[in-house]
């Protein structure tokens, strides 16, 4: 889930479905300062599905509360830690002496002044890593599927669970594998095609009837450029754009594609291991903790660099974006995420990290169909329940339900299960700013394994570079609700995780349009302030009134 781009998901088979096509845009989306801000908005009084930030400072402020500094552990591929819009929120160890070499606070991380990275070490930092299908395919087909038949049968009726695993990895391997190299070329060709087109729209627009006019070419190359023109000529994204801005905007699409397809050569490498030589541990020992480095930016931080922003940004210069937790929460940047799959003892570790530094808040955009250590992620998910930290999970980007297609980590041990096993996790689906197509057409759903659902398509945030752009994904809608969850613990500092969880989903914005009210436990869309209110009317304790007791369902829910 590390990256989802816009271009890597608007093509298939030629026919176009862009994030941004629903509805035409007489203003530049880098230009559209409500755009750029949409997810805040009231629904009141926008009839926009955003999470009403302002109207929840308001109200905190209206009961004479004061904030205290909350820190949000951004468990991703790093942040640019001296991003204008970031610089003034970020988290700075006060035990640790910056560029001293040594360990100031003994918690056996040098020099971890903003964070800590562990998927780097002192040879560099890890970029492009396996997927984790990839991962179990080669550990385990040596030992199911090597050349001993006998020990092959011995070993599957052995180890039944591995076995279990090791073939839903294998079918999805052979799969994704096929299908990444397909996309690739795919992109790669229609890269090539883009002079074609231009030369074909002669200087002119692209419209329907520009397509029309154009003579049947007689090249074959010219050919393709002109059927694939045809299709993208009724995209509202392109409709209507001279030639010099369709070649503009083409290149920048397929740039991105590319871009993402081209590191699958290596994700789906049976013989790659980048792990051993870059970050030097001994991976199969997950009781190791001690590992990495403090490089908090990483080779590719767009990832984290955004989820930061949407968390805690800063409009600085003629930039109006700003993060849901602007004015109370501090980052710390926790590296775990390759252009890859994360792996579960990295997990694990950046987990205890955070809440062993101080983060109540952790943004987990990140997920898998396979966890081969799964159990140390649940005794990590466990140790944070135990230090009252909230853990803030995206519910995934495959468009499937959760409940037929895990996506690890999970607060389920098995689907069946009535309840989670911890209850400090809160799962996020992505919403729109289309009341009638609400739930993004990516996400992923289940009534009983999402919580809520929050704004994760056309997010605005900083990117490495000192630069913003938008991009989608419940990798955007987590952060979201991980900042409204640090408003919330910042005014009222002794919630506990499934309070703060029971009042968003208790005081979401309901919507019934096209099932949406179905497809997470709240039914609905987070709203910060009236989460506010029930937090403040039902768990708050300094309150002259006394404190008021949870709610029977929630008791039920954290029962042991």
């Amino acid at each position: 889930m590390k990256k989802v781009l816009l271009a890597a998901v608007f093509l298939a088979g030629f026919s176009f479905s862009f994030a941004q096509e629903s509805k035409a845009k007489s203003i530049d989306p880098n230009e559209d300062k409500d755009l750029m801000t949409w997810y805040h908005k009231d629904f009141a009084t926008s009839k926009v599905y955003g999470v009403n930030t302002a109207n929840a400072y308001k109200y905190l402020e209206s009961k004479g509360l004061k904030p205290k500094t909350v820190v949000v552990g951004v468990l991703d591929s790093g942040v640019q830690v001296d991003h204008p819009g970031l610089v003034k929120n970020l988290w700075s160890n006060p035990n640790e002496v910056p560029g001293n070499g040594k360990d100031d606070d003994g918690n056996g991380y040098i020099d971890d002044v903003h964070g800590w990275n562990f998927i780097g070490g002192k040879n560099g930092d890890i970029d492009i890593d396996n997927m984790e299908v990839t991962r179990v395919v080669a550990k385990y087909k040596p030992i199911f599927e090597g050349d001993d038949s006998t020990k092959n049968k011995a070993n599957q009726a052995k180890m039944k669970d591995e076995f279990e695993m090791y073939m839903k990895a294998k079918d999805m391997f052979n799969k994704k594998s096929v299908e990444a190299k397909q996309n690739f070329q795919t992109y790669s060709m229609l890269n090539e095609l883009i002079p074609n087109m231009v030369k074909l729209l002669g200087g002119k627009p692209v419209t329907a009837e520009t397509i029309a006019a154009i003579k049947a070419p007689t090249d074959q190359r010219d050919a393709i450029a002109l059927d694939f023109l045809g299709q993208i000529s009724q995209s509202p994204e392109f409709k209507g754009k001279s030639a010099a801005e369709f070649e503009k905007k083409m290149k920048e699409e397929m740039k991105e594609a590319i871009d993402h397809f081209a590191p699958a050569a290596k994700q789906y490498d049976l013989s790659y291991d980048p792990r051993k030589e870059i970050v030097g541990d001994n991976y199969d020992d997950y009781s190791e903790k001690i590992y990495g480095n403090n490089h908090y930016e990483g080779p590719d931080a767009e990832h984290g660099t955004h989820v930061a922003g949407i968390i805690a940004g800063l409009p600085q210069g003629k930039e109006v974006q700003y993060g849901v937790a602007s004015k109370v929460a501090k980052i710390m940047s926790v590296r775990t995420v390759p252009n890859g799959d994360e792996r579960d003892k990295d997990v694990a570790n950046a987990i205890r990290y955070a809440v062993d530094n101080g983060a109540k808040v952790l943004n987990m955009s990140f997920g898998k169909p396979v966890s081969p250590g799964k159990n140390v992620v649940w005794d990590a998910f466990k140790y944070a329940e135990d230090k009252g930290v909230l853990l803030v999970k995206a519910a995934g980007n495959e468009n499937e339900d959760v409940a037929e297609h895990l996506a690890y980590p999970t607060n389920f041990k098995n689907v069946t299960d009535e309840k989670p096993f911890v209850s400090n996790v809160l799962v996020v689906g992505a919403s729109t700013n289309k009341n009638n197509a609400l739930r993004a057409d990516f996400s992923n759903y289940n009534k009983k394994m999402v919580n809520v659902f929050a704004p994760g398509e056309e997010i605005y945030s900083t990117v490495p570079k000192n630069e913003y752009k938008y991009l989608q994904g419940t990798s955007m809608a987590s952060p979201v609700v991980a900042g409204g969850a640090a408003v919330l613990l910042a005014y009222m500092p002794d919630l506990k995780p499934y309070q703060i969880i029971e009042a968003l989903v208790k005081s979401s914005n309901p919507s019934t349009a096209d099932g949406f009210g179905d497809q997470s436990q709240a039914g609905g869309v987070i709203d910060l302030k009236k989460a506010a209110e029930y937090a403040y009317t039902n768990f708050y304790k300094g309150k002259p009134s006394g404190t008021a007791k949870p709610s029977k369902s929630v008791k039920k829910a954290v029962k042991k």
